[in-house]
């Protein structure tokens, strides 16, 4: 055998090598990874909202106190989205991924109640800690809607990838344990964030 046979079959690994690469052989975990990162986010964000009814609801009981209905009807929605189990495998579990949805869905639509609530009590809406809240809360509305959003994007890429040629045979090659990954429905209500405009009427 020639000596400069092993280094010329070195160099021929490393242009294939260079050539699988280009092809996309490491898109479906990049990309997966890219999703699973954007969940995170929706999570994160969700906890954030979550996190923040607890003031606002104490802060319409005393104002309104006769609205114990609505109160309670926003308290057990947080508990029932608050206590959801999420599994580790959510992404790609579309049952799990629905509980979630319709456990936030319910907190959402209990959250707009209360801001609606709200409007007939102009102390409440004029009041400090509600109008620190009204901030806060528009802000989590909306990096909640771009957390969702974002991973709405990574979960169609990621989904593309695994189901199209050439990443379909690199699943069926390197990544059998690869799934599609469960895609979040959001129902015309809730891409748009809850009013949340406490700010004194001018007459």
């Amino acid at each position: 055998m020639s000596p400069k046979l092993p280094g010329l079959l070195r160099s021929l690994m490393m242009v294939a090598v260079l050539s699988l690469t280009g092809c996309g052989i490491n898109n479906i975990p990049t990309e997966e990874q890219e999703a699973k990162a954007k969940w995170s986010e929706v999570q994160n964000q969700y906890k954030r909202r979550s996190d923040l009814i607890p003031s606002l609801v104490e802060t319409v009981r005393g104002y309104a106190e006769q609205e114990k209905s609505v109160l309670t009807q926003v308290a057990e929605a947080r508990a029932k989205a608050v206590s959801v189990q999420i599994p580790a495998d959510i992404v790609t579990n579309p049952e799990a991924m629905k509980k979630f949805q319709e456990a936030q869905a319910t907190l959402g639509g209990a959250l707009r109640q209360l801001l609606s609530v709200s409007e007939r009590y102009p102390d409440l809406k004029s009041g400090t800690n509600f109008l620190q809240l009204q901030s806060q809360l528009e802000g989590t509305e909306n990096r909640i809607a771009i957390a969702r959003r974002d991973y709405i994007e990574a979960v169609r890429v990621y989904n593309t990838e695994i189901t199209t040629i050439p990443g379909r045979w690199w699943r069926s090659l390197l990544y059998k344990s690869s799934k599609e990954m469960a895609v979040f429905d959001i129902p015309v209500e809730e891409t748009k964030a809850p009013k949340v405009d406490f700010s004194p009427r001018k007459n």
